[in-house]
């Protein structure tokens, strides 16, 4: 399957808009994204993912314009049946979204998802023909202590387990302590992470997987930072949080113009 493998890394800018959102909101900002579209990067030089919320995505999906790919935040471990509340791999491809998200901070933090439960969730994903951008990240306490890598490693080993084919993954790599506080990753500081990440692939998987497997970014990225982190060798795009539901969201795309 390598040879499937696009070399040269396409930059990815992904759009996590978590758990917010009105009828209102989501319009207004879908109208902005739509306004933006003839001043962005040509779809053939980025990839643009945005994730509403669930109950949005049918809307988001039927106003939006396609430059902009639909992502779901998170699906279930198990197919369809009796797991009230879940939302699963099928119903996702159905709607005809592509991506989903599995494996952020805030579901292995708020909702106790460990390493384990997110290996299955990228496979069972992937075998359900989703995407995926699978997140990796540390907190302050374990940077602090040293354990940045060790940590991801496990993070990104129990993911690997499940994945059949790397070119429909991204890997995101998103600093806890940097998630929504505001306190940005140096340049210098991601692009230590994913290279380390990347090298670590190469040696546990392959060469050719770890030049093409893109690894993004996310913790508190801004249309003011974004330019700087872009332009390291292994930085290849971003998972934009917050920033995503403004017009900032525009200019962050604009960074790999």
């Amino acid at each position: 399957f390598v040879n499937t493998l696009v070399m040269a890394r396409k930059p990815f800018v992904g759009g996590n808009w978590k758990c917010n959102g009105s009828k209102e909101s989501v319009g207004a900002l879908v109208d902005i994204l739509n306004g933006a579209e003839s001043s962005l990067p040509p779809a053939s030089t980025v990839d643009v993912v945005v994730a509403p919320v669930a109950i949005h995505i049918p809307f988001v999906q039927s106003a939006l314009k396609p430059y902009f790919a639909i992502s779901a935040q998170n699906c279930s471990a198990q197919g369809n049946g009796a797991y009230t509340g879940e939302l699963s791999a099928d119903m996702i491809k159905d709607f005809g979204i592509s991506w989903v998200i599995i494996g952020h901070s805030e579901r292995r933090k708020l909702y106790g998802e460990g390493n384990e439960l997110v290996g299955k969730k990228v496979e069972h994903a992937l075998k359900n023909g989703l995407s995926v951008i699978a997140c990796i990240g540390e907190t302050l306490e374990q940077r602090e202590a040293n354990e940045t890598l060790a940590v991801c490693e496990a993070q990104l080993s129990a993911i690997a387990a499940g994945i059949s084919d790397w070119s429909k993954v991204v890997i995101a790599y998103e600093p806890v302590w940097a998630i929504g506080t505001g306190v940005v990753a140096t340049p210098e500081q991601a692009q230590e992470v994913h290279a380390s990440l990347r090298a670590f692939i190469k040696t546990k998987f392959s060469a050719d997987i770890a030049s093409a497997v893109r690894i993004i970014y996310g913790g508190s990225v801004t249309g003011d930072s974004a330019s700087n982190l872009a332009s390291k060798e292994d930085v290849d795009g971003f998972l934009v949080g917050g920033a995503s539901l403004k017009p900032d969201f525009v200019k962050i795309i604009s960074a790999f113009k």
